[in-house]
C-alpha cells in the first residue's frame, strides 16, 4: 500500500471527532459532556479540513442539522425545582449550600422563564457560525445561480435554527434564493418514528426493566441532598431524593446552553454526575440509536429522510446543478440518521448494559446543533466523476462499510448503491 496515502488514513482517523473511546476520566475532566444531548455545540476545535483532491471542486452540499441550543423542555423542570427550594427556605430547612443553591436558581429561573423548549440566543449564533464555516469553505456551493432549499420541522426551535443559518448565508451572499418551509410535508420523513419503534420504546417487556435495574443502582442521591438541607424531616417528609437529583442534574447540564453565567456542577461528585449520565445515555441508546437490545429497530426510522437525500442528490446532478439541500429537525432525528448511514462509532451494537457508555455516546451524536453534512465534489474534466466527503458536526468522518481508495474522501456510486442497498432491506 502507498506509505503516502497510510499516513493519510490515519491523520483522518486521528481527527475524527470524539475519535476513540469515552472513559470515565472525559467526562470527570469536561463535566458538560455530562449534559448529553445538552452539551453545547463543541465548535472549539474544529480540526483543517483535508485538501480536495487536485481536480475536483464542491458542487452540492446535502445536510441535516439538529436545532441550536434551547432552554430545558418545559419550563416546570426549572420551577418545581425552585419551588421546593423556596418552601424549604420558608422553614429553614436548607443548608447554607442550600441557600447558595436557591439562590443561583433564582437568577436562572429569571432568564428562564416562559422560554421552556425555546430556542437560545446561543443556539442562533451557533447556526450562524455553522453556515459561515460552510459558506467559506465552499464558496463554489454558494454562487448566485445556487439551487437552494430549506426546510424545517413544525416544532419553532427547529424554523428558528433554519432561519439563523439561511440569514448568515444570505448576509454572505445577498443574492441567494432560499425558501424556507416548516410544514407537516417534510416533517412526515424529517421526524418520522415507524410504529414498531414507538411501541418498543414502550412496551414493558422489553428495556425497561432491566433499566430500572441499572438506573436503581447508578442514582445515589444520598449524600447530595444531605448537603442541600439541615433539616431532616423536612427531607423525610417533603422531599423524592432521586426526583431532586434528576432535577438538578438536568438544571445543571442546560446552563451551557443559556445566557446565565451559573454552574451548578459544583454540586455534584464526578461520579455522581457520570452515574447519572449514564442513565439518560442508556436510555437514548436504547431507544434511538442500535443498542443490541432493540434489534436494529431504529434503523427504519430514517429510511424516508435517506430517500429524501438520495432523491435530491440525483436530481442537482442530473440537472448539472450546484447548491445546497438544508434540513433541520432534533437528536431523535439526528440519531438514528447517523446510525443509517453508518458513520464511524455511531452505529455500534452491543448488549453489555455497562458498556453501552463505551460504544456509543449521547454527546459525541447529537449535541446541541449537530449537524451531518454530505459534500459533493465533481471532477472539472469529467462531470461524471463525482467524489463525497461525510463530515459529523464539521469533522471529517469515515463511513466504515464503504471502502475507498480517497480517504477521507469516497466515490458517489459505492456510497449510492451502499445506501440503495440497505433502503432494499
Amino acid at each position: 500500500m502507498n506509505k503516502a496515502y497510510i499516513i493519510l488514513t490515519l491523520l483522518f482517523l486521528f481527527n475524527l471527532f470524539g475519535f476513540g473511546q469515552t472513559s470515565k476520566q472525559e467526562l470527570f475532566d469536561t463535566p458538560e459532556k455530562t449534559g448529553g444531548v445538552y452539551y453545547a455545540y463543541p465548535s472549539g476545535d474544529i480540526p483543517k479540513l483535508t485538501a480536495v483532491p487536485k481536480g475536483y471542486e464542491a458542487f452540492y452540499i446535502s445536510h441535516f442539522g439538529r436545532h441550536g441550543s434551547r432552554y430545558l423542555i418545559s419550563d416546570e423542570t426549572y420551577k418545581s425545582v425552585l419551588d421546593l427550594f423556596d418552601d424549604a427556605n420558608k422553614k429553614n430547612a436548607l443548608s447554607p449550600l442550600g441557600v447558595d443553591v436557591l439562590n443561583r436558581l433564582r437568577i436562572v429561573w429569571q432568564e428562564a422563564e416562559f422560554r421552556g423548549g425555546d430556542l437560545s440566543p446561543l443556539g442562533v449564533r451557533e447556526q450562524r457560525g455553522i453556515a459561515e464555516r460552510m459558506y467559506k469553505h465552499y464558496p463554489q456551493v454558494f454562487t448566485d445561480d445556487a439551487h437552494m432549499t430549506a426546510c424545517a420541522t413544525t416544532i419553532v426551535r427547529c424554523a428558528l435554527s433554519m432561519d439563523a443559518f439561511c440569514e448568515r448565508l444570505k448576509e454572505l451572499n445577498p443574492r441567494l434564493q432560499i425558501p424556507r418551509e416548516s410544514s407537516m410535508k417534510y416533517q412526515r420523513y424529517l421526524n418520522h418514528h415507524t410504529e414498531e419503534a414507538i411501541a418498543y420504546r414502550s412496551a414493558k417487556d422489553t428495556w425497561k426493566e432491566e433499566y430500572r435495574k441499572f438506573e436503581e443502582a447508578h442514582v445515589n442521591p444520598g449524600r447530595l441532598v444531605n448537603s442541600l438541607f439541615s433539616d431532616k424531616e423536612y427531607l423525610l417528609k417533603q422531599i423524592n431524593p432521586k426526583e431532586l437529583m434528576w432535577g438538578l442534574f438536568a438544571i445543571a447540564g442546560g446552563m451551557q446552553n443559556i445566557e446565565t453565567d451559573l454552574s451548578f456542577y459544583d454540586i455534584f461528585d464526578k461520579q455522581e454526575l457520570f452515574d447519572l449520565w449514564q442513565c439518560k445515555n442508556y436510555k437514548l441508546y436504547v431507544n434511538d440509536a442500535n443498542s443490541a437490545l432493540n434489534g436494529g429497530l431504529m434503523l427504519e426510522n430514517c429510511k424516508p429522510l435517506l430517500k429524501n437525500i438520495l432523491d435530491s442528490a440525483d436530481e442537482i446532478i442530473a440537472h448539472g446543478g450546484k447548491g445546497a439541500d438544508l434540513r433541520f429537525a432534533h437528536d431523535g432525528n439526528i440519531i438514528p440518521l447517523a446510525l443509517l448511514l453508518h458513520l464511524d462509532g455511531c452505529y455500534n451494537s452491543i448488549a453489555e448494559t455497562a458498556d453501552f457508555y463505551k460504544a456509543w455516546s449521547d454527546f459525541k451524536v447529537a449535541p446541541m446543533a449537530g449537524n451531518i453534512q454530505i459534500v459533493f465534489f465533481k471532477n472539472k474534466k469529467n462531470p461524471d466523476d463525482i467524489i463525497v466527503k461525510f463530515l459529523l458536526h464539521e469533522r471529517e468522518i469515515a463511513v466504515p462499510p464503504v471502502k475507498t481508495d480517497i480517504a477521507p474522501y469516497y466515490h458517489w456510486k459505492d456510497v449510492k448503491k451502499y445506501y440503495e442497498s440497505l433502503l432494499s432491506k
